[in-house]
């Protein structure tokens, strides 16, 4: 058959929009501008119910946040809905972690799509991880997917590892990728979970590795580009679901992940808790945060035109008491706070609204600066009661960080669920959530090295602050690091002072989670500092030994912290010691630039750095007079 010149023509055309086809619409979109809107949280920390801050303010509570999603997606019917991670561990409800997966059902039930997981996901081990997912998988209910790019078990899946199989089986059960692919509205989302450094650090018992984040990141953007371009034929917007955070000034693993990676669109922000007014744009990526514990529902509309991206639109929409509450997801959170109260707090013989003490004044954690805080105050003494009442031996000092101080006690009535959202992380070596008290010695030397860690490490990581009881401190902020704290003693019982010899053993307590971190010091700080927990006889002890350490009731039974608390409240006879209202004086900041004040009593980092600075005075003292004596020379 013969084909005329405008036959063949036509021929070819055909072939070409044949063989290019599925470039087409990818082209068309390259070429046209397109809004997306993407809905966020992160941080929930199992806040299923409204909380007061210290201002008295109400705000959260799942059934208010369920609602206030609704109705954006009733604007906006394409959204994406993801959470940043960390969705366990800080109210009641986290005791069903394991066994019912009340979080990841809950989320569900809000119809998010996304969500990937946080350092607090790993805090009943492995084995309670592993547990968490198999429960959520046989529940049935609706769940969000789980994205997760660089975290995995330390055993590789074809090891005898027990915990860590079953850890792979539990992912591969609920079907965990490095990201997934979702089609909304004509638009296609690529989403990333990514695991931050940081967050790593502060799962000390999560038992997974740490792969380079970049690297696990740009990988699974170059996989979803290509796999969308594939399977639906368009250029996907990258989102990025990073438990890393950013400082709230700028910078953080987050800005420098958006600075690595190329490809990726949105990074959701979490971990550090920021809640960013303005989203930061970092070349073409935006980074958003909402801050913690369902206070917002973020929302970022995105405009993408070729490689470019604009913030079209950006809130944060507050749930607060004028939202209304969503019946049916209100239901389902009282039946779980029954099942709560049957299975955990019975064995306490508490309940989760019970009445411990009226307070006419609130107590707050840190404040973000170096000082005392009434709550850790009331934390710390009542570890030392708690740990004497135990076992009948006197505690020396107790101690509590800023960083497992999860939430303030507002004015007011103050219940059991209140009091262990205050300490709610963690689980004992007995399988039951919450962390417990653990006691052991420290020299006197080494207790000063506690006291200039909180000190001089605060200021770099505003979790490590600490808050005693039975010694107070003072320290001068400008001092040489490590050599800041000039006055310690302990305090007794009549409130009497006794000096703390270095070479004598002194009784500690404090919870699971700060033993881990004091016993790290000497990793953390290079070496430059060393504090060695040990036993009654003066003996070294482990890290790995530190379940040797926890202090049990005489029913044998762990004292956990959150309990302490609670029972320490109720010795009170139902009205807050007023004692608790300002601070006591047990740390004072004593900021001076007086020589006199700044040299008084140095230690080897001072004096290192004193003879270095004189070292570099003489240097530069021989180099002038050369240049002098050079000069007359030449003259």
């Amino acid at each position: 058959m013969r084909h005329t010149p405008f036959g063949r023509l036509a021929a070819l055309l055909l072939a070409a929009v044949l063989t290019l086809g599925p470039l087409a619409p990818m082209a068309a979109a390259a070429e046209e501008a397109r809004e997306v809107t993407v809905l966020f949280t992160h941080d929930l920390h199992s806040h299923f119910l409204p909380a007061e801050d210290e201002e008295g303010e109400v705000y959260g509570g799942y059934a208010r946040l369920y609602t206030m999603i609704a109705q954006r997606r009733a604007v906006y019917p394409d959204a994406l809905l993801v959470d940043g991670g960390d969705f366990s561990m800080g109210s009641l409800f986290q005791t069903a972690y394991a066994t019912a997966a009340l979080e990841l059902r809950a989320m569900g039930a809000m119809g998010f799509d996304v969500t990937t997981f946080g350092n607090h996901e790993y805090d009943y081990g492995p084995q309670g991880f592993a547990q968490m997912l198999q429960a959520a998988v046989h529940s049935g209910d609706p769940l969000p997917a789980l994205v997760e790019s660089n975290y995995a078990p330390q055993a590789g899946r074809d090891s005898d590892d027990a915990a860590a199989q079953a850890v792979w089986e539990a992912l591969d059960a609920y079907g965990v990728t490095p990201y997934t692919l979702i089609e909304r509205g004509g638009q296609v989302f690529a989403v990333i979970g990514v695991m931050g450094e940081d967050s790593h650090a502060c799962a000390p018992s999560s038992e997974m590795a740490l792969g380079d984040r970049v690297d696990a990141v740009q990988k699974a953007v170059d996989q979803a580009v290509a796999q969308s371009r594939q399977e639906y034929g368009v250029e996907p917007v990258v989102v990025c679901l990073s438990h890393s955070g950013t400082d709230g000034q700028g910078g953080g693993e987050d800005v420098e992940l958006a600075r690595r990676v190329s490809g990726v669109h949105l990074i959701v922000s979490a971990h550090t808790h920021t809640t960013l007014t303005e989203p930061l744009v970092v070349g073409n990526t935006v980074v958003v945060s909402c801050g913690s514990y369902g206070r917002y529902l973020g929302e970022v509309r995105l405009r993408l035109e070729g490689d470019a991206v604009q913030v079209a639109d950006y809130q944060l929409h507050p749930i607060g008491e004028d939202v209304a509450e969503n019946a049916d997801l209100e239901a389902w959170i009282q039946k779980a706070k029954t099942e709560v109260e049957e299975n955990y707090l019975s064995r306490f013989d508490l309940g989760f609204d019970q009445v411990l003490a009226d307070s006419s004044f609130a107590l707050y954690g840190s404040s973000g600066r170096q000082e005392e805080s009434t709550l850790g105050n009331l934390i710390s003494d009542a570890y030392a009661w708690a740990a004497q009442e135990a076992d009948g031996k006197r505690v020396d000092v107790a101690f509590t960080a800023a960083g497992v101080i999860r939430a303030p006690l507002a004015e007011g009535e103050i219940t059991v669920s209140e009091v262990f959202d205050t300490t709610s992380l963690g689980i004992g070596a007995d399988g039951v959530p919450g962390y417990p008290l653990i006691s052991a010695y420290l020299t006197g030397k080494d207790l000063k090295t506690v006291l200039e860690v909180d000190a001089s490490v605060t200021p770099l990581m505003r979790e490590a602050q600490l808050y005693c009881s039975g010694v107070v401190y003072t320290f001068n902020p400008n001092r040489m690091f490590f050599n800041k704290v000039t006055d310690a003693a302990l305090v007794g019982a009549d409130g009497s002072l006794e000096e703390i010899a270095d070479d004598k053993l002194y009784r500690v307590v404090t919870g699971m989670y700060c033993g881990q971190m004091i016993g790290a010091v000497n990793d953390v700080s290079m070496g430059l500092l060393s504090i060695t927990l040990r036993d009654e006889a003066g003996n070294p002890i482990a890290l790995d030994r530190l379940e040797e350490c926890i202090v049990y009731d005489d029913q044998g039974n762990e004292v956990k912290e959150w309990h302490a608390i609670a029972r320490y409240l109720q010795r009170m006879g139902g009205e807050m010691d007023g004692r608790y209202a300002q601070p006591q004086g047990r740390k004072t900041v004593s900021p001076s630039w007086n020589p006199v004040e700044l040299l008084r009593s140095p230690n080897r980092f001072t004096i290192a750095a004193v003879a270095g600075g004189l070292a570099v005075a003489a240097l530069a003292g021989v180099i002038v007079w050369r240049l002098i004596h050079w000069k007359r020379k030449r003259r």
